[in-house]
């Protein structure tokens, strides 16, 4: 779904988008400049976020990103709204956690990247309830809220797909949350500009943005942990099924890897899997991981394809560097975070 109307549509819609883009910018500014409350954390905060309506990508490069800064030593906490959750209160997310109560993607995180999660409506509130309960924690990335002004953050990464920004209007007469390109955040505390990197996953990345590069894995596993490789499966007619943003892509992708992909279904983003009737004689079942975590419970017999995302090396000396002034400025405040 690109977001975008006809462009036979956009002159009528454009007066719309200007009262949305108007209250957008209201409701920033009184942010920004002190009318509400912005809540400052007491760890670095980086918040991983897009302008355009859609799935860009931001959940696999939360993933990327948490496991780069786990290896570099950092205990990290993941934060997010779970997305298409039945519940509404702040929870933490384990591994053994139901989609429908915490969310597919934060399920998915918390399974893959075996940090601590929580979910909230408040990002503020979770942030707090997690380093209430893992208070050595040393950095917290959002997974989506770059417009959740409420949580102050200390970097933003904003993520690109090949559409860019499509025709440059706001909703409903365009494709954006708000208008691109975007002024800087201050932070709430320091009143420094927040730094914001630019990534590209798909597309052209442009002279001040980063290319991340996205394939799948050459395996795929069941929920008993076994797995398999995709090339076995190259003289076998196979199903696949996606509940993402672009199912096709998906689909697209499995067939570049040789495989024989005879039946495909194309599922919405976040859909409810419980009840999906799955025909076994049209071939072994193979999915994303973000499906996984729903499909299992039900049909565990069913295959994870994981995506593999690689973040560029340039970003990650770029994250490094601002994250560590983040910490040192958390550190010389009067309510720096002691570690353990």
């Amino acid at each position: 779904m690109s977001g975008q109307p006809t462009k036979f549509l956009v002159p009528l819609l454009l007066p719309i988008s200007w009262l949305f883009a108007g209250l957008v910018a209201i409701r920033r500014a009184l942010y920004q400049h002190g009318f509400y409350k912005q809540e400052t954390l007491p760890v670095p905060v980086i918040v991983v976020g897009n302008v355009m309506v859609g799935g860009v990508g931001k959940t696999p490069i939360t993933m990327a990103l948490v496991n780069h800064l786990k290896a570099q030593g950092l205990r990290v906490g993941v934060l997010s709204r779970g997305y298409g959750r039945k519940t509404s209160s702040t929870l933490a997310v384990s591994p053994s956690s139901q989609s429908q109560n915490v969310g597919d993607e934060p399920l998915l995180i918390a399974r893959s990247c075996q940090v601590p999660v929580f979910v909230g409506n408040s990002r503020v509130d979770a942030g707090r309830a997690l380093l209430s309960l893992y208070p050595d924690v040393q950095v917290l990335v959002c997974d989506d809220g770059l417009q959740h002004w409420p949580l102050a953050r200390d970097l933003e990464l904003c993520v690109f797909d090949e559409r860019g920004v499509g025709n440059g209007h706001l909703l409903p007469a365009g494709p954006l949350r708000e208008a691109w390109p975007r002024k800087a955040l201050r932070h709430a505390t320091s009143g420094q500009e927040v730094p914001c990197l630019v990534l590209r996953t798909a597309g052209i990345a442009g002279p001040h943005e980063f290319a991340v590069q996205r394939h799948l894995a050459d395996f795929a596993v069941q929920a008993n942990g076994a797995k398999r490789s995709l090339s076995s499966w190259w003289d076998t007619p196979v199903q696949a099924l996606a509940g993402i943003a672009k199912p096709e892509k998906f689909f697209a992708m499995l067939r570049e890897q040789g495989l024989n992909v005879t039946h495909s279904q194309a599922l919405p983003d976040h859909a409810d899997l419980q009840n999906l009737h799955i025909d076994t004689a049209q071939g072994d079942v193979l999915c994303t991981e973000k499906d996984a975590v729903k499909l299992w419970a039900h049909h565990p017999q069913a295959w994870a394809v994981p995506l593999q995302t690689t973040l560029p090396t340039e970003l990650l000396a770029a994250i490094d560097f601002h994250l560590a002034a983040a910490q040192h400025a958390k550190l010389s405040s009067p309510h720096g975070h002691q570690t353990a």
